[in-house]
């Protein structure tokens, strides 16, 4: 009687998915600290976020961290 072995093969590594899904993270967050003026909330709220800058002013200290002027 011959006896049949299963070799299984575990693949290590990060996969392409996930390596662009990171990617797009990355460039939403780049984004939103430190170019962000408003134009997030002005598709919820209009022309005035322009002038409240709440993203802005919630990132503020990060963006001069990250190297960014915004003033």
């Amino acid at each position: 009687m011959s006896e049949s072995r299963q070799i299984s093969v575990s693949k290590n590594g990060v996969s392409k998915l996930a390596i662009i899904a990171l990617a797009l993270v990355f460039v939403a967050g780049l984004f939103v600290v430190g170019f962000d003026q408003g134009h997030i909330f002005s598709l919820v709220i209009g022309e005035e976020a322009f002038a409240d800058l709440y993203i802005h002013e919630l990132t503020h200290d990060m963006r001069h961290a990250a190297g960014f002027p915004c003033h």
